[in-house]
């Protein structure tokens, strides 16, 4: 059974930073494509951004890009997204997930999930 744990949510002003985290039990990161999806109140889910383990490529939304970071320890297989300059738009919940599907993009992530966890809440107030 694969679960997907995130942690480090939070609430912060406009500009400030935050690092999600996502264990990952019953499977390992390495050699596959994961990532990280948000999703506000009345709108649609955005894939944020996507790392190809296997390949060690990444994919990031045009909204976050130059702000937001993904990464992945394989030894404490845990995968990161870091948030800087954040912005009240970025008021959302995240969501840690995994895709079996290829090329791993920020959107594929989003839309062809296998696994997702239950969601960290970030709420940036201006």
């Amino acid at each position: 059974q694969v679960q997907l744990v995130e942690s480090g949510g939070g609430s912060v002003q406009a500009g400030g930073s935050l690092r999600l985290s996502c264990a990952v039990f019953g499977n390992t990161i390495g050699g596959h494509c994961m990532g990280w999806f948000r999703q506000a109140p009345g709108k649609e889910r955005e894939g944020v951004a996507a790392i190809d383990t296997a390949y060690d490529s990444t994919s990031v939304a045009d909204s976050v890009k130059g702000r937001f970071s993904i990464s992945r320890d394989n030894a404490k297989n845990t995968l990161y997204l870091q948030m800087n300059s954040l912005k009240p738009e970025d008021t959302a919940m995240y969501y840690c997930a995994e895709s079996f599907t290829r090329p791993c993009t920020n959107i594929i992530v989003a839309s062809l999930a296998k696994y997702w966890g239950q969601g960290t809440q970030v709420t940036v107030s201006s």
